[in-house]
């Protein structure tokens, strides 16, 4: 089982969860973090720190989030590693809960 960063943390894109990260999971992207599946080892130390709360566990994803599991996988791929937290962007608490920011995710 892996985690898996949800569409909250678009354009939020705090990194809380990079500094609890025992393997370095974590890549970055322009606007949104993702967990690399394979390297993931399913320790939970990340789910808490999200103060998004856009990390779940595979197993309680929700239905409407399920293409976020391809997507984790297919960007970790591309995107460089995070090791160490960073400041969030200055307008991360007006993203936080906003709904629909699919379309607004930078590649």
């Amino acid at each position: 089982m892996t985690y898996v960063v949800l569409e909250n943390c678009i354009k939020c894109k705090y990194t809380d969860c990079v500094d609890v990260c025992p393997v370095d999971c974590f890549h970055e992207g322009p606007n949104f973090l993702v967990i690399d599946p394979e390297e993931c080892i399913d320790c939970a130390l990340c789910e808490p720190e999200c103060p998004a709360e856009a990390i779940v566990a595979e197993d309680d994803l929700p239905h409407e989030q399920a293409p976020f599991l391809a997507l984790n996988a297919e960007l970790a791929a591309q995107w460089p590693v995070i090791t160490q937290k960073k400041a969030a962007p200055e307008d991360a608490d007006e993203w936080n809960g906003k709904p629909d920011k699919l379309a607004l995710l930078e590649r």
